[in-house]
C-alpha cells in the first residue's frame, strides 16, 4: 500500500512539474487578477479559479476545452485551452482582461445585502469599482460620490460634503459602511460632513442605490442608499505566507494639499491581517479665477480675521481667490483580522478610526454684520472623531433555513463639537456631542428553485450626550452655556424584521418584492432650563412603520430592458429633529417640537434601457415620490414670540414640523458602454422637481438640485488609460429656492445659483505591474462656480499628480 501511495505522489509531482499555467492580468494596470473562473460553455461547471497571482494550473482533465473566462469586474471572454497545449513545461500564457464598467452583468450587494446580478433588480444601482476609485484620484469620499454624475454634493466648508440623491439629502439618504449604518440619532435635516470620515483610499467598492431602500435598510433610506465596502485581508492559497501591499503619494494644487496612504495585507491559509493608514493635509482652497461677467466678484475672499496683540482685526486679502480659513488635516486608520476555520465560514474583526484637526466652518467665517464688520472671529468644528469596532461572521452552507448567513455586531463612538466666537468678543462658545451606538444585524439568504429569499433582523441603539460651556479667552474662565441637544441625555432605539423575494419567472420576467416592519423609540430629558424654559422637561416618541416594495423586470429581447415598481419608505424623527436648539443660520434659531410624527414616502418608477449596439446602452428612468407628513423647517413661535435672543442676537424662531404633504419627481438619463475597442462613453443627465403642498401656490421643497450631470470618454490601452470629461449643472433660480429651509440662498447671487460646467482630464500610466503614475487637471478652464446650496466656491484649476506602488 505504501508503495502505491509513493507512486501516486511521484506521478503528481511529475504532473505539476510539467504543467502549463495561464495568468490573468488587467490590460491597463498590468496587475494580476484573483478570482477569475474558468467554466464550461454548456453548463455552470467551474473548472478552476485563479489564485492571488492571477494563475491557474491547466490540468489534463480540462485541457483542450473551450471555456468561459469570468470575473464580475471584467468583460466575459471565451477562450480555447488548446492555445495552452503547445506551451512547454512550467511555461505561462498571460491573458489580458478588460475592465467592465457600469454593466448590467455586474454583481451588486447593496440591493439585498447579498450578491446578485444588477440586471435582475428593479432599482437603479451604480457601482464604483476599486479601479474607478483609484482612477478618480479624489481627495475625499464626498468627491468620489460627486463624480458618479448622478449625485450632487453640497459643501459648507472644504472638510465637508453632503450628498443629494433625487432631491433628498442628509437624514433622508442612508450611508452604510461594511454593512453597518452610519446614520445616527443626530443626523440633521441640514447639511452634513460625515461622509468625509470614510477613507476612500481603502475602499474595495462603493454602490449607490437610487430610490427608497427602507425595506432592506429601514429608516432614513427615502432618497437612496450609499453602501461602501472596505478591503479585506487576503488569504494565501498555499502554505506560504502571502504578503501584499500598496500605497501612494498625491499632490493636488488647488488646496496645496498632500495625501499619503499605505496598506499591507499578511495572510496564511486561515488567518489574515490588513493594516491601513492615510494622512491628508489640505491648505486653503483656491477658487477659479474665470468669473461670470455678470457677477465679477462672486465668491471673492476680500478679507479675513486675525488676532493681533489680543484684538481681532479685519485683514485685507491680497489674493481674493484664495479662500482663507478653509484648510485642515485628516488621519484615517483601519485594522482587520480575518479567520477562516473552514472554506464555508469566516470571522472578521473590523476596526476603523478617523480623526482630524479643527475644521473651519468657512461659510460662517465669510459673513458680515450690518456694520460691515465680520460676524465671527472663530467658527470651526472640533476634530471629527469616528470609531468603529465590528465583528462579522459569515457562513455559506446549504441548510433548511439558509444558504448564506451574515451576522454583524458593531459599536460606534462619534464625537462632534462646534466652537464659535463673535468678532471682537472674548467669549468662545463650546458645544460637544458624544454618541455611543450599538447595532446588530442578522441577514440570511435561501434559494429554492427559481425563488431567492433574503430575510433578517436588525437592532439599533443610540445614546446621545450633549455638553456645552462658554470660555472667556482673556480671563481664562468658563461658564454655563445652553446645549444643542437635551443636557439630560437622549436615547433612540429601533428593532426591525424584513424579508425580500426575487423570482426569475422565465428568461424575460423577474419579480422583486419585499416587506419590513420597524419600531423606533426615542426619549430625551431636559435638566437645566435656565436658557429655555420649555413647557416640558422630557420628550418621548414611539413610531411603527410597515414598508414594502413590488416590482418587475421585463426583458423582451436581448437589447431591451424595462423595469417598473412601487415602494414605500419612512423616516422616524430623530434627536436632532425633535429636540435641537441651534441656529441653522445666523439670525434664526430652531427650537424643539415634541409633536413630530414620522414621515412616509410612496414611490413609483419606470425605467427603459436599450442596447444600441453590443456593449453600448442608452437608458432613462422616471420617478415620482409622494411625501406624507414631510419633515421640514418652518417659521414658528416660542412662548408666543416669533423672535428671541439667541447667541447674542435677536433671532427668528423656527422649528421642524410635519408639512402635510410634498412631492418630488424627475428623470435620469444615461448612455454608457463601448464605442469601439479602445473608447468607452459614460453620460448622465438628472432633473428633479419638488414642492410642498399649500392652500395656495405650492412652495419649493428644499434640497432640490438643478439639472446636472456628466459626460465622460474613457480611452484604455495597454498600460494606459485616460478620462476626458465634463461636469455640468444648470441654473437654480431664486424662485425655486426654499427660503426658510437649507438651500442657503444668502450664499447665491440675487438671481440664484448660476449654471456652470468644467472640462477635466485624467491620465494613468503603468510603468510596471508594481508602479503607476497618474496625472490630472480638473477644471481646466479655471471656472469660478459654486455647487447649489454650497457656501464655499469649488476648486479652480487643479493639477493632481499621484505615484502608486504595490508589492
Amino acid at each position: 500500500m505504501n508503495k502505491v501511495l509513493s507512486l501516486l505522489a511521484c506521478l503528481l509531482l511529475v504532473s505539476a512539474a510539467n504543467s502549463q499555467i495561464i495568468q490573468f492580468f488587467d490590460q491597463t494596470t498590468l496587475e494580476p487578477i484573483q478570482g477569475v473562473e474558468l467554466s464550461a460553455v454548456d453548463s455552470e461547471t467551474i473548472f478552476a479559479t485563479s489564485n492571488e497571482k492571477g494563475e491557474i494550473v491547466i490540468k489534463p482533465s480540462f485541457a483542450n476545452k473551450v471555456v468561459w473566462i469570468y470575473h464580475p469586474s471584467y468583460e466575459l471572454k471565451k477562450y480555447n485551452l488548446e492555445e495552452v497545449a503547445g506551451l512547454g513545461a512550467n511555461e505561462t500564457r498571460r491573458i489580458p482582461l478588460v475592465i467592465m464598467d457600469n454593466s448590467l452583468e455586474e454583481i451588486v450587494v447593496s440591493g439585498s445585502k447579498f450578491e446578485e446580478k444588477k440586471k435582475d433588480l428593479v432599482q437603479k444601482v451604480q457601482v464604483i469599482s476599486t479601479r474607478e476609485l483609484e482612477n478618480m484620484n479624489q481627495s475625499s469620499t464626498a468627491d468620489v460620490i460627486a463624480n458618479t454624475g448622478n449625485v450632487m454634493i453640497q459643501k459648507s466648508q472644504l472638510g465637508g460634503g453632503s450628498p443629494i440623491i433625487r432631491g433628498f439629502e442628509t437624514n433622508k439618504v442612508l450611508i452604510v459602511v461594511d454593512g453597518i449604518r452610519m446614520n445616527n440619532a443626530i443626523y440633521r435635516g441640514g447639511h452634513l460632513q460625515n461622509i468625509v470620515t470614510l477613507d476612500n483610499a481603502i475602499m474595495e467598492r462603493a454602490e449607490v442605490v437610487y430610490g427608497p431602500g427602507s425595506v432592506v435598510y429601514g429608516s432614513d433610506a427615502i432618497g437612496g442608499v450609499m453602501s461602501f465596502r472596505t478591503k479585506n485581508p487576503l488569504l494565501s492559497s498555499g502554505d506560504n505566507l502571502l504578503v501584499k501591499g500598496s500605497g501612494y503619494a498625491r499632490y493636488h494644487s488647488a488646496a496645496n494639499g498632500m495625501t499619503g496612504h499605505a496598506h499591507v495585507s499578511v495572510g496564511k491559509k486561515r488567518f489574515g491581517s490588513l493594516t491601513s493608514v492615510t494622512y491628508s493635509q489640505f491648505g486653503d482652497l483656491r477658487q477659479g479665477a474665470t468669473r461670470n461677467p455678470s457677477y465679477p466678484s462672486f465668491g471673492a475672499r476680500n478679507w479675513s480675521v486675525e488676532r493681533i496683540n489680543g484684538m481681532d482685526s479685519m485683514i485685507v486679502n491680497k489674493d481674493t481667490n484664495l479662500q482663507v480659513g478653509s484648510g485642515y488635516t485628516q488621519y484615517d486608520f483601519l485594522q482587520k483580522f480575518l479567520f477562516a476555520p473552514t472554506k464555508n465560514a469566516t470571522h472578521l474583526l473590523n476596526l476603523q478610526y478617523s480623526t482630524s484637526s479643527d475644521v473651519p466652518r468657512y461659510d460662517r467665517l465669510t459673513q458680515t454684520s450690518s456694520n460691515g464688520l465680520p460676524k465671527y472671529a472663530e467658527w470651526y468644528y472640533g476634530p471629527q472623531n469616528r470609531l468603529l469596532a465590528a465583528y462579522t461572521f459569515e457562513h455559506a452552507r446549504k441548510t433548511k433555513l439558509y444558504d448564506d448567513l451574515v451576522f454583524t455586531l458593531a459599536y460606534q463612538n462619534i464625537e462632534e463639537s462646534r466652537i464659535d466666537r463673535r468678532f471682537q468678543k472674548n467669549m468662545r462658545n463650546h458645544r460637544i456631542e458624544q454618541l455611543n451606538i450599538g447595532t446588530m444585524n442578522l441577514d440570511l439568504a435561501k434559494r429554492i428553485n427559481r425563488h431567492e429569499i433574503r430575510y433578517g433582523a436588525e437592532l439599533l441603539y443610540n445614546d446621545v450626550n450633549s455638553a456645552a460651556f462658554v470660555e472667556d479667552i482673556v480671563a481664562d474662565t468658563t461658564g454655563a452655556l445652553d446645549t444643542r441637544y437635551p443636557d439630560g441625555g437622549s436615547q433612540m432605539y429601533s428593532g426591525a424584521i424584513y424579508g425580500t423575494h426575487k423570482m426569475e419567472i422565465n428568461e424575460k420576467w423577474v419579480l422583486n418584492d419585499g416587506l419590513r416592519f420597524t419600531h423606533v423609540g426615542l426619549q430625551s430629558k431636559f435638566v437645566d432650563q435656565t436658557f429655555f424654559p420649555f413647557p416640558f422637561s422630557s420628550l418621548s416618541q414611539s413610531n411603527n412603520a410597515v414598508n414594502g416594495n413590488l416590482g418587475m423586470v421585463f426583458m423582451p429581447t436581448n437589447r431591451w430592458r424595462i423595469v417598473g415598481g412601487v415602494s414605500s419608505g419612512f423616516r422616524a424623527p430623530n434627536v436632532d429633529d425633535v429636540t435641537k436648539v441651534f441656529d441653522s443660520q445666523p439670525g434664526t434659531v430652531v427650537v424643539p417640537n415634541p409633536d413630530l410624527k414620522a414621515e412616509y414616502s410612496y414611490n413609483a418608477e419606470l425605467g427603459v434601457s436599450r442596447d444600441l449596439m453590443d456593449g453600448l446602452t442608452i437608458s432613462t428612468t422616471g420617478y415620482y415620490t409622494e411625501l406624507v407628513n414631510a419633515l421640514t423647517v418652518q417659521n414658528a413661535t416660542f412662548n408666543g414670540a416669533d423672535s428671541i435672543m439667541y447667541s447674542g442676537q435677536l433671532s427668528q424662531v423656527r422649528t421642524t414640523v410635519n408639512a402635510g404633504s410634498a412631492y418630488v419627481y424627475g428623470f435620469e438619463g444615461g448612455l454608457s458602454g463601448r464605442l469601439n475597442e479602445f473608447v468607452k462613453v459614460f453620460a448622465t443627465v438628472n432633473y428633479t422637481y419638488g414642492r410642498i403642498r399649500t392652500d395656495s401656490t405650492d412652495y419649493p421643497l428644499d434640497h432640490i438640485p438643478p439639472v446636472f450631470g456628466k459626460v465622460n470618454f474613457n480611452v484604455h490601452l495597454k498600460k494606459f488609460s485616460g478620462d476626458f470629461f465634463v461636469n455640468y449643472a444648470g441654473w437654480k433660480r431664486l424662485e425655486d429656492y426654499n427660503l426658510v429651509g437649507e438651500d442657503n440662498y444668502a450664499f447665491a447671487t440675487p438671481e440664484g445659483m448660476p449654471s456652470w460646467f468644467t472640462l477635466n482630464a485624467r491620465l494613468n500610466y503603468a510603468i510596471s505591474r508594481n508602479l503607476r503614475v497618474q496625472l490630472a487637471c480638473e477644471n481646466i478652464l479655471d471656472q469660478n462656480y459654486r455647487v447649489f446650496a454650497s457656501n464655499i466656491s469649488a476648486p479652480g484649476r487643479n493639477f493632481i499628480i499621484t505615484l502608486r506602488g504595490s508589492f
